[in-house]
C-alpha cells in the first residue's frame, strides 16, 4: 500500500528535524554560557578548562547532526532503493524459504547496513578525539577492533537468526512467545557470558593489584553486602583518555570493572564512593528492574513482529514478499529507530532516578557526600562533560543527570 512508505518518509523526516533542531538548541545553550563561566562551576572547572569543554560539545553536536542527515539519507536509500529486495532473492533462491537463507539474509544484511558508519566513525576517533586529546587507538587496533567486531557479529548473529526463523517456522502460531523466550534467553546468557568470552577479545582485563586500595574497596564491598570476588581494572587508556566504571552480570557472576584512567585519575576515597555508587545499583535492585522492563518491551515488539508478517501490506511495500519473516525482522529493525526516538524521555527519567538512588547509597556507604561529589567533578573536567546542556537535549539524550543535579541531591540528603 502506498501510504505505508510516505508515512516512513513523514516519520523519518520528523526524527531527523527533531534530532537536529535539539543539536542546534544545545549548541545555542553552550555559546550562551562560553564567554564567562558561571560562579556555581567554579569548583568544578576552571575558566580555560570551560572554554574547552564548550568547544568539545559544539564540535561533537555539529558531527552529530552531520551524522543524523547522514543516517537518515543511508536509511532512506536502503529502505527505497530497491536493495533489500535484491539481496533477498539472490540469498532465498539458496534455499527458497530455509531457516538458515534467511538467518544469511539476516546477517550478510545487517553487515553490510554497517559499512556507511565506517567513515564516520573513523573520523570520531583519529580527528575529533584526536583534536580534544581523547583518543588513544591506533589505526591497526581501530582496524583490528572492526574486524573483530564482525567476526564476532557473525559468530553469535547467524546462529541465533537461524535458531528464530526455525522457531517461526516450526512453534505455530505462537512463535512469537517462544521466539521471545529464545532470545531473551540468550540475552541473559550474554550478560554471564560477555566478560569471559567476548570483552576479553578487545580489552585485557587484571584484577586490581593488591595493596591499600584493593583492601580499602573490598572492604567497601563487604560493609555494603556486596561481596565481590574481584574487582577488575581494564586497560580503556589504550583506546581512549575517557574514564568510566561499570557493573556487569548477575548473582554470583557479578563483576564490577574499573578502568585504568579511572584508577589513575581519582584519589582511593574517590575511587571507593564510584565503587559504592555501582554496588548501589546492584543493591536498589536496578538490574531485575531494568532487566524485567526490557523483558516486557521485548515480549510487545514480538508480537508487533508476529501481526506485521500476517498483514500483506508491511513487507510488500518495500518489495519484499509478504509474509517472509526474515524480512518482516529485518524492516522492524530498521523502522524502529523512528518511534523509539520519542520514547527517549521514558527510559532516560527511570535511569536518571536510578542514578540519583546510586548516588545516595554511596554517600550513605562512605558516610559522606564529599568524595562522590570529588570524583563527579574530576571526572567531569577529565571528560570536558558540557555542564549548560540544553533542558530538551538533556532531556532527550542524557541518561546520567547532569552534575549540578546530582550535586545538590546528594547535599540535600535526597532525590530530585
Amino acid at each position: 500500500m502506498p501510504w505505508l512508505p510516505v508515512l516512513v518518509v513523514l516519520l523519518l523526516l520528523l526524527r531527523l528535524a527533531a534530532q537536529l533542531a535539539l543539536e542546534a538548541c544545545n549548541r545555542a545553550e553552550t555559546r550562551r554560557h562560553a564567554g564567562v563561566r558561571p560562579d556555581a562551576f567554579a569548583g568544578i572547572m576552571d575558566e580555560p578548562t570551560f572554554a574547552r569543554a564548550a568547544d568539545y560539545t559544539v564540535a561533537k553536536s555539529r558531527f552529530a547532526g552531520l551524522g543524523q542527515v547522514y543516517d537518515a539519507a543511508v536509511l532512506a536509500a536502503v529502505l527505497f532503493s530497491g536493495l533489500l529486495p535484491v539481496l533477498w532473492q539472490r540469498i532465498d533462491a539458496l534455499a527458497p524459504g530455509a531457516a538458515w537463507s534467511g538467518a544469511v539474509f539476516l546477517t550478510v544484511t545487517m553487515v553490510l547496513l554497517s559499512l556507511p558508519d565506517l567513515p564516520f566513525d573513523w573520523w570520531s576517533h583519529f580527528r575529533l578525539e584526536e583534536r580534544f586529546g581523547f583518543n588513544k587507538s591506533t589505526l591497526r587496533l581501530w582496524l583490528s577492533d572492526k574486524l573483530k567486531g564482525t567476526v564476532v557479529s557473525l559468530v553469535i548473529g547467524f546462529p541465533l537468526a537461524w535458531a528464530l526463523l526455525a522457531v517461526v517456522r516450526f512453534a505455530g502460531g505462537h512463535w512469537w512467545l517462544w521466539g521471545f523466550v529464545l532470545v531473551f534467553g540468550f540475552q541473559l546468557l550474554m550478560i554471564v557470558l560477555y566478560p569471559k568470552l567476548i570483552l576479553p577479545l578487545f580489552n585485557k582485563l587484571s584484577p586490581l593489584a593488591d595493596g591499600e586500595l584493593r583492601d580499602r574497596l573490598l572492604a567497601l564491598s563487604d560493609r555494603a553486602g556486596f561481596r565481590a570476588r574481584t574487582i577488575e581494572v581494564m586497560d580503556g587508556s589504550k583506546r581512549s583518555g575517557h574514564s568510566n566504571a561499570f557493573f556487569t552480570g548477575f548473582g554470583r557472576f557479578r563483576r564490577i570493572v574499573l578502568f585504568d584512567t579511572l584508577v589513575a585519575q581519582l584519589a582511593p576515597e574517590e575511587l571507593e564512593a564510584v565503587l559504592a555508587h555501582e554496588i548501589g545499583h546492584y543493591k536498589r535492585g536496578h538490574i531485575p528492574k531494568f532487566l524485567a522492563m526490557a523483558a516486557a518491551i521485548q515480549l510487545g515488539a514480538f508480537a508487533l513482529v508476529a501481526w506485521l508478517m500476517q498483514v500483506p501490506w508491511f513487507n510488500s511495500a518495500f518489495g519484499l514478499p509478504a509474509g517472509s519473516a526474515a524480512p518482516a525482522f529485518l524492516l522492524a529493525m530498521l523502522l524502529s529507530g523512528l518511534v523509539t526516538f520519542w520514547f527517549g524521555p521514558v527510559g532516560n527519567w527511570f535511569s536518571r532516578r536510578h542514578e540519583y538512588e546510586a548516588d545516595a547509597f554511596a554517600r550513605d556507604a562512605v558516610g559522606s557526600a564529599a568524595p562522590l561529589v570529588g570524583a563527579l567533578r574530576k571526572l567531569a573536567q577529565k571528560n570536558l562533560s558540557n555542564l549548560t546542556p540544553h533542558p530538551a537535549y538533556s532531556t532527550f539524550y542524557y541518561s546520567h543527570p547532569t552534575i549540578i543535579e546530582r550535586e545538590r541531591a546528594l547535599t540535600a540528603g535526597g532525590r530530585r
